[in-house]
């Protein structure tokens, strides 16, 4: 398993995805660049006493399309999004697993919430019928390790196993780390990603703090309302570029690596400089000059101070060039701990197609998000290399680097 030091380029030959914009990479792909809004009214729960009604919640969804019924009652909605990515990565990659020795495959997850939904069922068995009547597999189920360890016992992995719990940005640190450890020889191929599922819990918080939009998210614009609650899972599989030419696999694009900053200033309100601060190290790290870089997959939740801080993060790295930035949380929603991954594989396709996903909504510009946000409609580009935003609570960033593989 140990690598030698000249085979150190890390890429990305397959992936899976269920989100509000499709199941599986195609779709998702699809309804992305034609500038799709995933956002419906949510019936996952009632929500006649919030002031919003709308999310990117995944309607199309059957657990029963990948797991079995008894499978399904032993774990949360999570882990179901997060087996059903890995299952459509495998197989987006014409991986035959077993052909591997399951402890040279790595696991690596992001998640906000982790099992937000078992916990809520918990507290209303709690508060209806009282403690004795919770049952016990219930809180077993409910620690963010067991979503990592439900795709691990699935898959039958037996490699490294970790949770990313930094939010918003948990899936481009999980992405890193996986690079990180298939170039210090210590996993073969690497299963990366997040996933969150849509819960009441973060329904009502977000409303709480008043940061929901009404109806629709709509990045950057001088009118911007605020975010859209949203869920999905998205999983990367990273291998070598000597292993992936070995099996003859189908690369989609090279991970370069990452950037990390840490604002530890503010829960919610993140600093231009700690922003500027992550992008600036990412590029520092992989060796690409800002004048390299063709677009930006923006963080882009389309609240007031978040974009303005990004925007101006982006114009004091990139100065008066204007780069392509889109947010696809226009058309998803913000899908919390699975939010950069999903933004990663757009970043990958955007390198292998040459296009440039939009930002919808877009109708009136802000002279304080001063930047090329690619309003509603894709844009056929030359895309060689992409970064990808990935800003959380606490001011927690990580910036990845994404490559057209040559």
């Amino acid at each position: 398993m140990k690598m030698m030091d000249t085979d150190k380029r890390i890429v990305v030959t397959g992936m899976g995805i269920i989100s509000s914009l499709g199941i599986g990479k195609d779709e998702f792909w699809k309804n992305l660049i034609q500038g799709k809004s995933g956002i419906s009214k949510v019936d996952a729960f009632d929500t006649a006493e919030h002031a919003t009604h709308f999310g990117g919640q995944v309607k199309g969804f059957d657990a029963e399309d990948f797991l079995s019924k008894n499978k399904i009652k032993m774990m949360g909605r999570a882990s179901h999004l997060a087996i059903a990515a890995a299952k459509l990565a495998i197989k987006d990659a014409g991986l035959d697993i077993k052909k591997f020795n399951c402890e040279e495959l790595a696991i690596l997850l992001g998640t906000t919430a982790g099992e937000a939904q078992e916990i809520e069922e918990m507290d209303e068995i709690w508060l209806k019928k009282g403690v004795d009547a919770v049952d016990n597999w219930s809180i077993v189920q409910y620690p963010v390790s067991n979503i990592s360890s439900n795709v691990a016992l699935e898959l039958k992995v037996k490699g490294k196993n970790r949770m990313f719990t930094t939010a918003c940005a948990a899936g481009n640190y999980a992405i890193s780390y996986g690079v990180d450890l298939i170039k210090l020889g210590k996993a073969d191929i690497v299963f990366a990603g997040g996933s969150d599922a849509f819960s009441y819990l973060g329904f009502t918080g977000f409303n709480q703090v008043r940061a929901v939009a009404p109806e629709k998210c709509q990045p950057f614009d001088k009118n911007r309302k605020g975010m859209i609650p949203g869920e999905g899972a998205a999983i990367l599989v990273l291998e070598s570029l000597k292993s992936a030419h070995k099996r003859n696999a189908e690369i989609y694009a090279e991970i370069l690596g990452c950037g990390f900053s840490c604002d530890a200033f503010h829960m919610t309100n993140p600093q231009i400089d700690g922003v500027g601060r992550c992008v600036q190290n990412a590029l520092e790290r992989t060796g690409v000059n800002p004048e390299d870089v063709d677009y930006i997959c923006a963080h882009g939740t389309g609240t007031r101070h978040n974009d303005k801080t990004e925007c101006a993060a982006i114009n004091k790295v990139f100065g008066n060039r204007k780069v392509a930035v889109s947010s696809i949380k226009s058309m998803l929603g913000h899908t919390m701990g699975a939010a950069s991954a999903i933004e990663a594989m757009a970043c990958c396709l955007a390198t292998k197609f040459d296009i440039v996903p939009p930002t919808i909504n877009f109708e009136t510009p802000d002279p304080e998000c001063d930047i090329d946000c690619v309003p509603n409609k894709a844009r056929k580009q030359k895309v060689n290399i992409a970064l990808n935003n990935g800003f959380a609570f606490g001011g927690n960033n990580a910036c990845l680097v994404i490559k057209k593989i040559k």
